[in-house]
């Protein structure tokens, strides 16, 4: 017993010393060096109008109002966009209730603008890896664009420049990803309209 001793004393002080490094310096000089170098995102890609948080640049929300744009569908639980509990439906192209669901979001898409005849884009139907996705695709903006015209009294045309102007290009370096459209950051511009 008297020569295991010796070695809880050393045991120990590596541990707490191992502790204190890696459980409160090392996050503590990541976090100062974030906040310096890119303020905006380690402060989470807040949104904020009229000194409120409206939302993250980086999640989706449940836009369900007929006079906004509609992101992707979300498979998140227990409620869409949870930002707690990312992850998608884990269903297969087979899988018969991923089909039950395309076509449940179809017909929805259509009966909220029966005029519109066009094919519906997959992801305004499909949900993403994450269901946490804050973008589409400019095409499923503008195939959204007819709907929100309609509603808010708006020449389609200026709507499709909205669209156009909030479009960001491939991501990595203008080299890797598509197009897309952060429906938040295009509400906003929406809202942000003089009425008619």
């Amino acid at each position: 017993m008297n020569d295991k001793q010796p070695l809880l004393r050393p045991a120990l002080t590596v541990f707490v010393l191992l502790s204190a490094l890696t459980g409160i310096v090392y996050p503590l000089a990541v976090t100062g060096v974030a906040r310096g170098a890119f303020p905006e995102q380690a402060a989470g890609s807040l949104v904020v109008r009229d000194g409120q948080a409206v939302g993250s640049t980086l999640i989706g929300q449940n836009f369900s109002d007929p006079r906004h744009f509609w992101g992707r569908p979300s498979a998140t639980a227990p409620m869409p966009y949870n930002g707690a509990a990312s992850g998608g439906s884990n269903q297969g192209p087979l899988n018969p209730a991923l089909a039950d669901a395309v076509k449940a979001r179809i017909e929805a898409l259509r009966a909220a603008d029966p005029g519109n005849t066009a094919p519906v884009p997959a992801d305004l139907v499909t949900t993403s890896a994450s269901g946490l996705d804050p973008h589409i695709s400019p095409e499923a903006a503008r195939w959204q664009a007819p709907r929100i015209a309609r509603l808010r009294a708006l020449p389609q045309a200026e709507v499709e420049r909205l669209i156009a102007r909030h479009t960001e290009g491939a991501s990595l370096f203008g080299l890797i990803g598509e197009p897309r459209v952060n429906v938040l950051a295009l509400n906003l511009a929406l809202d942000a309209l003089p009425p008619r």
